[in-house]
């Protein structure tokens, strides 16, 4: 074989050739793992190793217990509602419904709704509001998962359980294993987690 004028066995020329390539390929696997070991030490942001290292970042509450209101909406149409169990523990003769009352709950259900009946009086038709006194810890809904709260303890997440008094669209009043002051986290984390406040 001719190169550059000069003659070459076949060969000595297939090896060069083989060398020149294992070399470039060596050379290649070389440089990928000096480049994998520079990367991997950069400080590059990744979120899982930020979350191992200083926590989950979380939003939270402080628990206090208080009395407020919650509002349980209610759908009358000719001074009768249908509502759930949920409600009806929570309705009774008496209570107001924005302008007018309630004057009955029946504690029987009813056969083809399979809900209980409540009786108004001077609330009008259309989804009304009985506003009811509850006392207890008020967290959002979604802060409640699988009948516990998960709290604040050092720098990881805690379940504590906890029962629902009474509950509207937007909050949940609820007692149980909640005490003044624990951090209530609201973000959603699982037990043992490492946490970060925001």
């Amino acid at each position: 074989m001719k190169i550059f004028g000069k003659n070459y066995d076949d060969k000595k020329v297939k090896k060069i050739v083989y060398t020149a390539i294992y070399v470039a390929i060596a050379l290649w696997f070389v440089y990928r793992f000096v480049m994998v070991a520079v990367e991997s030490r950069m400080d590059v942001f990744n979120p899982i190793r930020v979350a191992q290292s200083d926590g989950v970042l979380v939003e939270t509450m402080v628990a206090k217990r208080q009395d407020d209101f919650i509002k349980i909406p209610i759908d009358i149409k000719n001074n009768r509602a249908y509502v759930s169990g949920d409600s009806y523990n929570n309705l009774k003769a008496g209570q107001k419904v924005e302008s007018g009352e309630i004057i009955s709950v029946s504690s029987s259900i009813d056969l083809d709704t399979g809900m209980h009946v409540v009786r108004t009086r001077g609330a009008g038709d259309g989804v009304r509001y009985v506003s009811i006194k509850k006392n207890g810890y008020f967290v959002p809904l979604y802060a409640v998962r699988n009948g516990s709260v998960m709290v604040k303890d050092g720098e990881t997440a805690v379940a504590r359980n906890i029962t629902i008094v009474a509950k509207d669209s937007e909050y949940a009043c609820v007692v149980g294993d909640l005490q003044d002051g624990d951090v209530i986290i609201l973000s959603k984390v699982t037990a043992g987690q490492k946490i970060n406040v925001k």
